[in-house]
């Protein structure tokens, strides 16, 4: 919704963020994990827009979608986390960590954010890459150190760590082919940036 100078209230977005980023670190501890999208009074083409828009940005869907009052039938059973925005009361009735995510505002992009979105979109390009050109060489493990590395960062769902860390694994000849792509591969579990997707597809 419009805000003040032209900003855009995005808090639902985080808040959908922050669900997958939690369900994936889970999920990469070999956790079962259900996601319940709890709606109030919201518009149902509002919500359905709100959806597209994080689909289009990677972010998983939730497993379900119920009223506050049925958010416990549908998840079946109590819930472990609850991920609400800053403000917003949760059903005090019901156990488990309530999760508070701050209020976000989008900007009208200026050019140093356009800039930086640029660069950023030609690494995650450039990083499909490599990981299409890993994948045909044989596979290897994950170095141990590499992987206490990535699972500190995920463990502590520090996703800045973790890029660095796969940014300096691209020029890291120490490291093979294989290795990498295993590392890259279990990294975007977490990630969500779909870096396997150019495996297979012609080099042109």
């Amino acid at each position: 919704m419009p805000g003040p100078a032209g900003e855009t209230d995005i808090t639902w977005l985080r808040v959908l963020l922050v669900t997958d980023l939690l369900a994936r670190a889970a999920e990469l501890h070999n956790l079962q994990v259900l996601t319940v999208l709890a709606l109030a009074d919201q518009a149902s083409a509002q919500v359905a827009a709100f959806e597209r828009t994080a689909d289009a940005l990677g972010i998983h869907p939730p497993a379900a979608r119920a009223s506050l009052s049925e958010a416990r039938t549908s998840a079946g059973g109590p819930i472990d986390v609850h991920v609400v925005s800053q403000g917003t009361g949760a059903d005090g009735s019901q156990s488990g960590l309530v999760a508070r995510v701050g209020a976000a505002r989008l900007r009208r992009v200026d050019d140093h954010t356009e800039d930086v979105l640029v660069s950023t979109g030609e690494t995650v390009a450039l990083w499909r890459r490599h990981v299409a050109a890993w994948a045909e060489a044989p596979s290897r493990p994950i170095p141990a150190r590499i992987t206490e590395q990535v699972r500190a960062a995920f463990g502590d769902l520090d996703t800045a760590s973790a890029l660095a860390l796969l940014r300096d694994l691209v020029l890291d000849a120490d490291v093979p082919a294989g290795a990498k792509f295993e590392t890259f591969v279990y990294a975007d579990r977490v990630l969500g940036l779909d870096l396997p997707r150019d495996i297979g597809r012609a080099s042109g």
